[in-house]
């Protein structure tokens, strides 16, 4: 009976041994001492030689790697500290079981992949290149880079961003100030520029006033002689009916045009001197 009990346990020990799981998010490889026999996609139970083989787990998730920062030399010979992000996968697990071991071995290798491809494709490329226009353009060449040198450990690189770009402490002064100074240049310009446009346009208003306003004076010449013109044919009708209207008109104008108080003498055979008698 205690035979029976201990060939029973053994029996259940080797079958659970016999036994494995493979979850939806993993792959599975299979070694059979110490050498890769199958590898086993589908989720569920499987079964495996119990003593002879054993099983490792890759996962089919996207995986985040932070590189430690990396000086680099731009094309105009400036120094800048790069800190970047991939994000890759395990494409073909055996491929990557073959070249190493686990994932660690294939995030050194996708860091030497990085820092190759940072170098060669900042190199061409100016340090304000790098920080203010083509850094996507320049980040998507490296990926392309990298992801060809990692190939053929099975590994896919599906992106690689900067997170972070500094200048190295010695050189960050010297590159501000020259930053400032060129930023100054360029805003004197505008200044200047703007300067200029605002003395044209001043010019311009200055010289269509001139014309409206001679304009408007040539109008009022013409809008004054024609109502002197009128006025005069009025006075001459006037003069027609009546002759002694137009002269007291005449002495009305003369008095409106000598408002001071004075003294005046006159004739009594004077036409002035008779319109004022009958008009006493």
């Amino acid at each position: 009976m205690k035979t029976l009990i201990i060939s029973a346990a053994v029996v259940l020990i080797v079958a659970l041994m016999s036994l494995y799981t493979v979850d939806n998010t993993e792959t599975v490889i299979i070694t059979r001492l110490g050498k890769p026999v199958r590898v086993v996609d589908e989720a569920g139970l499987h079964l495996m030689m119990p003593f002879m083989e054993a099983k490792s787990s890759i996962t089919k998730r996207l995986m985040y790697y932070t590189s430690k920062s990396s000086q680099v030399i731009t094309k105009d010979k400036k120094s800048i500290l790069i800190d970047n992000y991939c994000v890759w996968r395990v494409k073909d697990p055996l491929k990557l079981r073959l070249a190493m071991t686990d994932e660690r071995g294939a995030t050194q290798r996708i860091d030497d992949a990085i820092y190759a491809g940072l170098r060669v494709e900042l190199a061409k490329h100016d340090l304000i290149e790098i920080i203010n226009e083509s850094r996507r353009k320049i980040m998507d060449d490296v990926t392309a880079v990298a992801r060809e040198k990692v190939e053929e450990f099975g590994v896919e690189i599906v992106d690689i961003r900067i997170k972070k770009a500094d200048l190295p402490k010695e050189n960050e002064k010297n590159i501000f100030a020259r930053m400032i100074t060129e930023r100054e240049r360029i805003a004197k310009q505008y200044r200047s520029e703007g300067q200029e446009e605002a003395q044209k346009i001043r010019a311009k208003t200055d010289m269509d006033a001139a014309v409206i306003v001679a304009e408007a004076e040539k109008n009022a010449q013409i809008i004054k002689g024609e109502a002197d013109a009128k006025a005069i044919q009025i006075y001459a009708r006037a003069f027609n009916i009546d002759p002694a209207f137009y002269e007291y008109n005449t002495l009305i104008n003369f008095y409106k045009e000598n408002k001071k108080p004075m003294k005046i003498v006159i004739g009594t055979d004077s036409k002035f001197f008779k319109i004022i008698k009958d008009n006493r």
